[in-house]
């Protein structure tokens, strides 16, 4: 076969073009080969900057109006209550410990898969748990030493918000001990998020997180809040639950996921300090009245705040098998839980 030789002049000439369109801030793309000569990248790779633009192939470029200063991630974890409301044994059935630790184990890999992201974004983990035994707590310790961003693990103060707990629930039933520290812990999270500086995510100790997770929520954020102009809520897991419903759903282009609004979550969920503080009172209600459902409130304050959820997942409940307000579908639960993707 001849080999095609380069025309110099053609090769000079396209990188004076590529410099102009540089200049004039215009991408263009080869789509014998999807190289984008402009920012010198693959259309495989991620074309988005962080805090300036959204890019993706082929709807163009979404200008970034809402740039995100800050992510805390906040974990409530009690490693010695297997379910909160069952006696079933979990997929895998292993220890509650084992669910706490894998959860921070993905997070920790998650947000070490995006480090770059946190140059430009400040980070502070923190950990409020009850009653976890010293073994565990030493291993959260141990996971949490050499990393490069703020991290704490602080005590449940159970008896400054058990006060406000009512001793009956909607259904006239008495609200137990699993449940009254459940919510003390929600509303210790509520008060911390809404002193932070901008996004807020509040997680359970049994959700395991995919590589990508972090970096997803972060740059979805960013995307979907400039288009709409406002504030979100950011449910990570695909609930089943919410497929046994016949609901319209507003479908959305994440980063490399499709979002849909949903009008119903559990307990982990991202948004920001300003939603937080809008709706406190709200939010604080499911910790001092056990609702039916106990996420009741929230759900009320997605009826004027938009919430999506990830198609599939990016973190899934491990819960029973059964469940359907756990394990998300379409995802390999195993090699999750094993941590190989």
């Amino acid at each position: 076969m001849k080999r095609q030789k380069q025309n110099p002049k053609s090769s000079f000439l396209k990188k004076i073009f590529v410099k102009i369109c540089r200049k004039l801030d215009f991408e263009i793309i080869d789509q014998g080969n999807l190289h984008l000569p402009v920012m010198n990248k693959s259309g495989e790779n991620n074309l988005s900057t962080i805090g300036k633009e959204s890019l993706l192939l082929p709807m163009g470029r979404t200008k970034i109006t809402r740039p995100i200063k800050s992510l805390n991630i906040i974990i409530r974890t009690c490693a010695s209550v297997n379910m909160l409301s069952q006696s079933k044994k979990r997929i895998f059935n292993s220890d509650k410990k084992d669910y706490t630790l894998n959860t921070l184990v993905s997070i920790i890999k998650s947000i070490n898969y995006s480090k770059k992201l946190f140059n430009k974004i400040k980070l502070n983990l923190t950990i409020i748990d009850h009653d976890s035994d010293h073994k565990t707590i030493n291993k959260m310790k141990k996971l949490l030493k050499k990393q490069f961003f703020k991290n704490e693990i602080l005590k449940l103060d159970i008896e400054h918000f058990k006060k406000n707990i009512r001793e009956f629930n909607e259904e006239g039933k008495k609200v137990s001990n699993n449940q009254i520290s459940n919510m003390c812990n929600i509303n210790q999270s509520l008060n911390l998020g809404k002193e932070c500086d901008d996004l807020v995510y509040f997680v359970e100790d049994d959700y395991i997180h995919t590589l990508n997770a972090i970096e997803e929520m972060i740059y979805t954020y960013e995307r979907i809040s400039s288009q709409i102009g406002k504030e979100l809520i950011l449910c990570p897991s695909d609930y089943p639950y919410l497929y046994n419903k016949l609901e319209n759903s507003k479908i959305f282009l994440g980063h490399r996921h499709h979002w849909r609004s949903v009008s119903e979550t559990l307990c982990t969920f991202l948004t920001s300090s300003k939603i937080i503080k809008k709706h406190f009172k709200k939010f604080v209600s499911a910790c001092e009245f056990e609702h039916y459902p106990f996420e009741k409130p929230f759900h009320d304050i997605y009826k004027t705040e938009l919430c999506i959820s990830p198609m599939p997942a990016v973190a899934v409940h491990y819960t029973n098998i059964n469940s359907v307000y756990g394990l998300s579908p379409l995802i390999n639960y195993k090699k999750l839980w094993e941590k190989k993707i």
